[in-house]
């Protein structure tokens, strides 16, 4: 081989090499910077400590910083703060006159305001009413009484008033006081002690109901609605419509009438 074709060769060579290293980029590992996790355990403890001021934090940081400390001292600093504070002295003045509130009646009991004879016979009515009305004491309606009678009215139509008031509230009426009840409709309970047959084909039943303060019959609308009822059996009438016939009051269920069975809810309850 001659010496010309060798330096040709060479040459070649080198052109070769660097036509590649333009072709190809060279990457350069180098190992990443990062801090260790004891570093930045450190870094925040400097940050955060009270005496390291706020040497390297950003503006944002240090006014978060300022915001922080100054809700800290607003919140734990005492509105009060003198030596020869009152502070608990107040407070244990506002609670015991609450607590004397609580304890005060709000309202004043209206039968203070009667005589000793219009409280005898208000009482004497609460306990009538009182022996009709169930769910409420002679006590109870003994203030309501007082309260009609102390604002001018007459007793006889205070009690008339109340007793329509108690019974319209749901509470049942006892037969033997239907005709004494003003309200159209009342809430009765009672037991079916008699059914009898009827040819009227608007009539679905029609019977006797008896409870301990009288008797009185028992009609059953066929367009009502209302479930059958067996004979000696108990039954809570609401929204009964009362009727007259020849000067003696009745009871008839309507489709707007309610028919609860008393004893078979304890049965399913047991």
């Amino acid at each position: 081989m001659s010496i010309e074709h060798s330096i040709s060769n060479e040459c070649t060579v080198e052109e070769q090499d660097e036509n590649d290293a333009e072709r190809f980029t060279v990457v350069r590992e180098e190992p990443e910077l990062r801090a260790t996790v004891d570093l930045e355990i450190q870094a925040k403890v400097d940050t955060n400590h009270p005496d390291s001021g706020t040497t390297g934090l950003t503006l944002e940081a240090e006014e978060t910083l300022a915001a922080r400390e100054m809700e800290i001292e607003r919140t734990t600093r005492r509105l009060d703060d003198r030596q020869t504070s009152d502070r608990e002295a107040r407070s244990r003045d506002v609670a015991s006159r609450g607590t004397s509130r609580a304890t005060t009646p709000s309202r004043r009991d209206p039968r203070e305001d009667l005589t000793r004879e219009e409280l005898a016979a208000v009482n004497r009515q609460a306990h009538r009413v009182a022996a009709d009305v169930e769910g409420y004491t002679a006590a109870a309606i003994g203030r309501r009484l007082a309260a009609q009678v102390a604002a001018g009215r007459e007793l006889l139509d205070a009690v008339l008033d109340v007793r329509e008031q108690l019974f319209a509230s749901g509470a049942p009426v006892p037969l033997g006081a239907l005709e004494s009840v003003p309200s159209g409709e009342v809430t009765v309970e009672g037991r079916l002690i008699d059914v009898w047959e009827t040819d009227s084909t608007a009539i679905q039943e029609v019977g006797l109901l008896d409870d301990e303060s009288g008797r009185t019959k028992l009609t059953v609308w066929a367009g009502s609605d209302q479930p059958w009822i067996a004979e000696g059996e108990r039954v809570r009438l609401y929204n009964a419509k009362k009727n007259w016939y020849e000067g003696r009051c009745s009871v008839a269920l309507t489709r707007w009438s309610r028919v609860e069975f008393p004893d078979h809810d304890r049965w399913w309850d047991a």
